[in-house]
């Protein structure tokens, strides 16, 4: 009887072999994306700062592609059906220590196996809904801010025709005023020569009223 191998899954894997790191380091960054779609994987392993991140992320780029390419899967409807690293061969090296001593250095490698898979029918028909309801929601942000916006450039707008209607006003009334002004002053520059026909007029009929009184006297006294 054979054995069945616990390292099968079903899906398309893609393997990097003797990886110059421990597995131990790979198994942290490969918790993160296990059970995830392939683009919030990749999302996560791209926000990663570990060095095995870079690396963890053309692996399954390279599962994807064969996904897509070699059995004709849709890359949008995939996901990290499990991911896993294994020890590979370890090297050993050597570093000087005192008193003519040597200690071993262990030289770690591991195997990178990513396995994406197609999702259930049930949860794509899920994702699709709620892709469905965040775009009709995100359609009425959108709708519900040019609205805002709308509304806000017709009150921009009012105030500055209201703007304008006040500067046209201080205008028209700085233009009244010079107008007055300028009645003012030629009424003040009349008022000088008007006095000066009146006192000449005055003169005038005193001329006359003594002319008058002379030609009385002149007659009383030809009389008497």
């Amino acid at each position: 009887m054979t054995a069945s191998k616990t390292n099968e899954r079903p899906g398309t894997k893609a393997v990097l072999r003797h990886f110059h790191m421990s597995a131990s380091k790979a198994r942290q960054v490969l918790d993160l994306i296990r059970g995830k779609d392939v683009q919030t994987a990749a999302e996560i392993l791209n926000g990663t700062e570990r060095e095995a991140a870079r690396v963890i992320a053309k692996v399954l780029a390279s599962a994807v592609a064969n996904a897509v390419h070699n059995d004709g899967q849709i890359a949008d409807d995939l996901f990290v059906a499990t991911a896993f690293a294994d020890e590979g061969a370890t090297m050993g090296r050597w570093r000087p220590r005192a008193r003519g001593r040597a200690t071993k250095i262990r030289k770690r490698t591991c195997h990178i196996t990513v396995i994406v898979a197609r999702m259930d029918d049930d949860l794509l028909e899920r994702r699709a809904e709620a892709q469905r309801a965040a775009g009709a929601q995100r359609s009425r942000r959108v709708a519900e801010s040019q609205r805002r916006a709308d509304q806000q450039g017709r009150g921009r707008r009012r105030d500055a025709a209201r703007e304008a209607a006040a500067v046209e006003a201080a205008e028209a009334v700085d233009e009244d005023e010079t107008v007055t002004d300028e009645v003012i002053e030629e009424t003040t520059t009349e008022a000088p020569a008007t006095e000066a026909v009146t006192e000449e007029a005055v003169e005038a009929t005193a001329e006359e009223t003594t002319a008058d009184d002379a030609d009385t006297e002149s007659s009383d006294e030809e009389k008497n």
